[in-house]
């Protein structure tokens, strides 16, 4: 820094500080970046927010560490670039990992300004998004980086279901380091510049033997679609962050704020004829449910959540006249719809992610079971499919279900169900609602007299036809007022916005607890 006696002598030399706390202390180091395919910190963040929102926090922090040759190399914003802007003039905070400066590697002063600005959106009472671009603790700071990752870990947690925490992971993110974003509601990734993982490919190939590439170990891809990390995978930098602002448009600053309502010209009343052909009657027929789910919602936009893990149930934001809903539905596309691990604990942490954001749930029915086998029974579905069921018993947001066609055993019971607190319950004449579907039972209940009939065959027939007439016929649950009505399909986005608009001042309280004890 030179010396200045004046004060416009000064504000100059602010200037020049501040335009080189923006360029970053090598000239080059942009360039390499761009090289990589990546963007900066800075023309992320100007992607994600509105044109000229930025108010930056800390530019001049500098680290004071010594020894490592660090004491030399003191740049400022420390390698994180922290701040807030708007998002559609919503306030929203962010912290950008600069690449740039010390491999983005967290040390000290670095943990210092993210703990900061976690406090400040707290403290504001909005969304905080994350965008993710370092190489971990930086080693020469030893114990004080790994103290600065324990104070996020805090922070995540105590804002967890206050704010809603999206991390946009854009380079590497390795050892603890990749504990935040697990802790955060949402994880998007770039395909070919985002790794997650906690241990890298060369621990692996000393530990295992395994030889394996980062994006082998945990590309985007991986993450994805293979360990349900990743809630959402993008080709680039510039169509993820636009995606991350559609999300937070549909997302309220924070728990004690409902989503913001956004109607648009598609009518309440608006018939869905074609849904008469996309569910065939035939339970054994397959369908894809999204079809379903584009009729109902407005304009037929949604926003899939972990659209290519656990595929057989899926999960989306949408809305309905307006309304922010999350909507849970079972996919007879893949793997007939069945209820399994994976499904279980995908379904688990959206409805809770819905119910601590104000988010009404809307369920849509089409489940033959739980997937049966030694391999789930052994890794827990027990335990881990009952987190659905306590996921919705502990919602108090609305809830609607509708039963398409079937709903068997405890399957129907987890789907959000009236006798676990679903508010309107309601199903299409195509819906069969029982134990066990009519071939399973009457081998069953049956078992004896098909034995013992001259024609075993003819007798099968004959039984499971008696037990789909009194048993399963569509309007068995309507007559005992398990399900409140029974529509016509084509009515069912109409029924759905007046449902929703009717629940919109429920008023629910949990028992006074410290928090419940869900199961893992």
């Amino acid at each position: 820094m030179g010396e200045t006696t004046t004060t416009p002598g000064r504000v100059e030399e602010l200037g020049r500080i501040k335009e080189q706390a923006r360029e970053g202390p090598d000239p080059k180091a942009t360039e390499r970046q761009h090289t990589k395919g990546k963007l900066t910190a800075g023309e992320r963040i100007g992607l994600l927010l509105d044109k000229g929102s930025f108010t930056e926090v800390e530019p001049l922090r500098r680290h004071r560490a010594v020894g490592f040759g660090l004491e030399a190399k003191r740049p400022y914003t420390d390698g994180v670039v922290t701040g807030w802007g708007t998002v559609d003039g919503r306030t929203v905070f962010v912290y950008a990992h600069d690449f740039r400066i010390f491999g983005g590697a967290l040390g000290e002063a670095h943990a210092q300004k993210i703990h900061k600005l976690m406090d400040m959106a707290l403290s504001a009472g909005a969304p905080l998004v994350s965008l993710n671009d370092g190489a971990g603790a930086r080693i020469q700071e030893g114990v004080s980086a790994l103290a600065g990752y324990g104070g996020i870990f805090r922070r995540n947690t105590r804002a967890s279901g206050v704010i809603p925490q999206i991390s946009v992971m854009l380079g590497p993110c390795a050892g603890g380091a990749a504990y935040s974003p697990a802790l955060t509601d949402f994880v998007f990734a770039v395909r070919d510049i985002s790794q997650m993982f906690i241990t890298g490919p060369d621990v692996v190939q000393t530990v295992t033997g395994e030889q394996v590439t980062q994006n082998e170990l945990g590309g985007a891809d991986v993450h994805g679609g293979v360990s349900g990390v990743a809630h959402f995978v993008y080709d680039d930098e510039e169509t993820c962050l636009a995606e991350v602002r559609y999300l937070l448009s549909l997302l309220p600053a924070n728990n004690r704020e409902l989503p913001p309502t956004v109607r648009g010209a598609d009518p309440v009343d608006r018939a869905g004829d074609t849904l008469l052909e996309t569910v065939p009657a035939d339970g054994n027929r397959s369908y894809d449910i999204r079809a379903v789910i584009e009729e109902l919602v407005d304009d037929g936009e949604y926003m899939e959540v972990h659209a290519a893990w656990a595929t057989n149930l899926v999960c989306a934001l949408a809305r309905l006249d307006g309304h922010v809903v999350g909507i849970v539905a079972n996919q007879p596309a893949s793997m007939a719809g069945v209820l399994d691990i994976r499904a279980s604990e995908k379904g688990a942490r959206f409805v809770q992610f819905c119910d601590s954001f104000n988010i009404p749930l809307v369920t849509l029915v089409d489940v033959p079971g739980f997937l049966p086998g030694v391999d789930q029974e052994h890794d827990g579905i027990i335990r881990r499919g009952a987190k659905l069921l306590y996921a919705y018993c502990n919602a108090t947001v609305p809830r609607v279900s509708v039963v398409l066609r079937k709903a068997y055993g405890g399957a129907y019971i987890v789907m959000d169900s009236r006798s676990i607190g679903a508010d309107i319950a309601l199903a299409w004449p195509t819906n069969e609602i029982a134990v066990m579907g009519a071939e399973g039972a009457a081998g069953v209940v049956f078992r004896r007299e098909i034995a013992a009939a001259e024609d075993p065959e003819a007798m099968r027939r004959r039984k499971i036809e008696e037990y789909r007439t009194e048993l399963v016929h569509p309007y068995y649950a309507a007559e005992r007022g398990l399900v409140d009505d029974v529509i016509d399909p084509r009515e069912t986005r109409s029924v759905l916005c007046r449902a929703i608009a009717m629940l919109a001042g429920k008023d629910a309280d949990l028992p006074r607890r410290k928090h419940g004890n869900p199961p893992q």
